[in-house]
């Protein structure tokens, strides 16, 4: 009789028991599909996410590659040849990336114009290395000159970017450039770390500034859309829903 009264407790047990496991795993399955939703649903982005996204992009790579061209040529090191041509290809991604909206002649004249800029600036840092302040100033004046250029045509393309906001933001670009330039130059390395920290986060404002100016020039083409966003973005994802 003990030993029967053993065996049923211990049958009752086993069935409490996997009932407890079944509940468990029905509600660790339920939390994992409600998971597996959320994620989803979070890879749904609005095309304007998008566009914000790409041009962050863009226009982080125009300010680390010209990093990267700066250390290089002031190292006097071999690479500088590579990073001035991976350089001068986001100059034409960026022109690409605003013929979607603007028509290819557009997108061309961009390149060019960020082409110069560019070139001049591979002028300016010759010029720093060689300690000549008068190519410097001539220089740096030049440089000043494509910066209004490239507001003006901005500007003229699309009545959400004001020229005077848009120079504002393209002298501080190239003021925050130079002070990265000349912090390398005078081997002032803490300098030089604040100066890119100060480039790229007034890039970031600049790219999202463009952006804004888009959606609101052309809201058609970003109202209720959506698109499956990437971890991987690229300017031919930009403007994929117009």
């Amino acid at each position: 009789m003990k030993n029967l009264l053993i065996a049923m407790v211990f049958s009752v047990s086993l069935v409490v028991y996997a009932g407890c496991t079944n509940e468990g795993s029905s509600k660790s399955a339920d939390s994992m599909s409600s998971a597996s939703a959320r994620n989803m649903a979070d890879t749904r982005v609005s095309a304007a996410q998008v566009l914000r996204q790409d041009m962050r992009k863009l226009w982080s790579e125009h300010v680390i590659w010209t990093r990267d061209y700066i250390v290089a040529a002031i190292a006097d090191s071999d690479d500088q040849q590579a990073a001035a041509g991976r350089l001068m290809k986001n100059q034409e991604d960026i022109g690409k990336a605003i013929s979607h909206y603007y028509g290819a002649a557009a997108g061309e004249k961009l390149t060019g114009l960020l082409k110069e800029h560019i070139q001049i600036a591979v002028e300016l840092i010759k010029a720093g290395k060689a300690d000549d302040k008068g190519l410097v100033e001539s220089t740096n004046r030049r440089w000043h000159e494509n910066a209004e250029q490239i507001a003006t045509f901005l500007s003229q393309a699309n009545p959400n970017w004001p020229r005077a906001t848009l120079s504002e933001m393209m002298r501080k670009h190239l003021s925050t450039t130079t002070d990265e330039v000349m912090a390398r130059l005078h081997k002032d390395w803490n300098g030089d770390v604040k100066a890119f920290d100060a480039v790229y986060n007034h890039i970031l404002m600049m790219a999202d500034a463009q952006s804004d100016g888009i959606i609101k020039q052309f809201p058609d083409k970003f109202s209720g859309n959506t698109a499956t966003a990437k971890s991987d973005t690229s300017a031919s994802s930009i403007d994929k829903n117009g």
